[in-house]
């Protein structure tokens, strides 16, 4: 389903196959402290930033990894809305390569990786 933002996304599966062929990108999850204690994707990618520190911090949140506007950033959330959001965010701020994993992290859940659970 297309996000109502009109960030441009990728799908879990296609992250899964940049995943295994060891291409660098900062994995934004955008989701908040207590959705991560429930549900995480172990990869170091993974940089956690949640959304309510970008509302606050704004660019200042970003971890040094996301500083380059020209960095690939595949953002991510629980269903796919928020990350949506960031997306078309940063991009209106300038950065070129950042994506958002359509579905979230329930969709990677569901498709990829069923042993990190569901909420």
């Amino acid at each position: 389903m297309p996000n109502p933002f009109g960030a441009p996304e990728i799908s879990v599966q296609a992250v899964e196959a940049k995943r295994k062929a060891g291409e660098q990108f900062v994995w934004l999850d955008v989701r908040e402290p207590n959705e991560l204690a429930q549900v995480a994707i172990a990869d170091e990618r993974v940089v956690n930033v949640p959304l309510s520190d970008l509302s606050s911090r704004q660019l200042n949140a970003l971890p040094a990894a996301a500083q380059d506007k020209e960095a690939e950033i595949i953002a991510f959330c629980h269903h796919g809305m928020r990350s949506a959001q960031v997306t078309a965010w940063l991009r209106q701020q300038g950065w070129t390569n950042v994506i958002n994993m359509t579905g979230g992290i329930d969709a990677w859940a569901q498709a990829i990786d069923p042993t990190i659970g569901m909420y």
